[in-house]
């Protein structure tokens, strides 16, 4: 299979010329794991809006976006279609970091990987005490409520500063569709909640990106998610829960 994405390769190179050549170059810095490294450096109900601020924005790559309580930053490359957007929601009153995001979209070319399309998305957030204390039906349940808090509370994160950022906007739209397909899927079969917290995810179908899994972790009073759309599925089990 991959003998004949190769050869099918090949053919676009030699009938398309430099165009697909450019489509198919990497395109530079920052790397991903670049991205990445900002994310991992806040921590949660430590790291202040200063420590934000150096750790997650880099101002040769990114637009930074703020708001009274939500830092972003964000980047797009020129040549092909990725973007990506760092956020972090604090709060009013102590001024530490309570909610922390990670997308990355990558939409290029791929001839070798199946789905071609690439979409990461991490989050981490303090919850509220009503959100875990709630006299839940079922675990399976508490585990929906849950990813539901996770949407609600990014949504309103993104409304903070997407109105004057695109790619912030774009960012949010697709983190919101990815979450959503979960709870639709949720909705007709609770039971597969149960799958939230394996190792290798739960697995769905998603519109634009063919195939999606999901993570989700609650420790204490804070829960962990880690998505991944289009051919980033593939590797779910090979990445960590933080900075897979």
């Amino acid at each position: 299979m991959k003998v004949m994405r190769l050869l099918v390769l090949i053919s676009c190179l030699y009938l398309g010329g430099c165009s697909v050549v450019n489509i198919l170059t990497p395109e530079g810095a920052p790397a991903d794991e670049q991205i990445c490294e900002g994310y991992d450096r806040i921590k949660l109900n430590t790291s202040s809006s200063a420590d934000v601020l150096t750790a997650l924005y880099m101002p040769e790559y990114e637009l930074l976006s703020q708001s009274k309580s939500v830092i972003a930053s964000s980047g797009q490359k020129t040549k092909g279609r990725k973007l990506w957007c760092k956020m972090v929601a604090f709060d009013e009153n102590e001024l530490t970091a309570r909610r922390k995001y990670l997308l990355i979209v990558d939409d290029r070319l791929n001839i070798m990987e199946e789905p071609k399309k690439f979409l990461r998305f991490d989050c981490e957030m303090v919850l509220e005490p009503k959100i875990l204390e709630e006299p839940y039906a079922s675990e399976n349940a508490r585990r929906i409520a849950i990813l539901k808090q996770v949407l609600e509370n990014t949504r309103k994160d993104i409304d903070q500063v997407g109105p004057d950022n695109k790619t912030v906007n774009t960012c949010g739209m697709l983190i919101n569709q990815g979450l959503e397909t979960v709870l639709v899927r949720l909705e007709y079969s609770p039971v597969l909640a149960s799958k939230l917290s394996d190792s290798a995810g739960l697995e769905f179908d998603h519109i634009s990106y063919n195939k999606g899994k999901i993570r989700m972790v609650v420790e204490d009073n804070t829960v962990v998610i880690k998505l991944r759309l289009g051919s980033a599925a593939n590797k779910f089990e090979q990445t960590d829960q933080k900075s897979g």
